[in-house]
């Protein structure tokens, strides 16, 4: 990672954390502000974007902006932009959008299902288009965006999640490859499983954590995933977390695409449980 001097200078002065309230997104916006860029903060619950800005106001001096807004509503988009008109965005962090629940895809509701297209693919576009707009105009930025190990193959119990994680990948190296010449960069991270607070709340749904308060065995912490985006931004389009998980990517690959779909399958039946479905 570059000095704290030259990574303001390059993506400064402010950064944008979208899903900032916890885990992966709480852990970017520490990173950032440790870098010396100012933040703004968006996410649904405002008192926990509020606690987490004064945490780092009085740690690292930096300013802040919390925004609590919901980032699956079609009309938010306008009032995102609108709240940050009169500051220079040069690094943006999309970490909003999960799904820790195995439902079969006709068993789930609609329009949930939507919201979460809309949050994890539409959203995506539209931050990228204007701030990455924005970048180009003055020659420098940074975008990172989320992808996950759920979606080097098609996962039964998780259809729309996966689909929409397999677009942030591929969306987001197409995007690396146009903007990398004009001084942007843009990386996405495929996360493997993770340490959130919305990762155990699932899991302890399914019978597969006996307590919050447990450590899921092998998830990687947060702070190792925004620490790997701070170290690779710059250095290609793809970071695949954890080496298990490179490690899985490169055999998946080797097997074809049927095959790695059986597998993904097996392994999520037993990570989380057979998927849920009526009857």
């Amino acid at each position: 990672m570059a000095s704290s001097d030259s990574f303001v200078e390059k993506y400064g002065p402010w950064g944008l954390i979208l899903g900032a309230s916890e885990g992966v997104g709480s852990a970017f916006a520490e990173a950032l502000a440790a870098e010396g860029l100012n933040v703004v903060l968006v996410s649904r619950r405002q008192p926990v974007l509020d606690e987490l800005a004064g945490d780092l106001r009085n740690s690292y001096s930096v300013e802040t902006r919390a925004l609590s807004m919901d980032l699956s509503t079609a009309d938010v988009t306008d009032y995102l932009m609108d709240s940050v008109a009169d500051i220079d965005i040069g690094f943006v962090v999309n970490c909003a959008g999960a799904d820790t629940g195995s439902v079969h895809f006709l068993d789930r509701d609609q329009g949930s299902e939507e919201a979460m297209l809309f949050r994890n693919c539409t959203m995506l576009m539209r931050v990228c288009r204007h701030f990455g707009g924005q970048m180009v105009a003055r020659g420098r930025g940074g975008i990172i965006t989320m992808g996950s190990g759920a979606a080097i193959a098609g996962t039964p119990g998780l259809a729309t999640y996966t689909g929409t994680k397999a677009f942030d990948l591929l969306f987001s190296e197409a995007l690396w490859g146009e903007l990398k010449p004009r001084g942007v960069d843009v990386l996405c991270l495929v996360l493997p499983d993770t340490d959130t607070p919305a990762l155990r709340r699932g899991l302890l749904r399914h019978g597969k954590l006996s307590s919050l308060e447990n450590a899921p065995k092998g998830a990687t912490p947060p702070a190792r995933v925004a620490a790997e985006g701070m170290s690779f931004i710059g250095k290609g389009p793809t970071r695949i977390v954890s080496r298990k998980l490179r490690i899985a990517n490169w055999i998946f690959g080797l097997l074809g695409r049927n095959t790695a779909v059986v597998l993904m399958t097996a392994a999520t039946r037993w990570i989380m449980g057979e998927a849920k479905r009526e009857g």
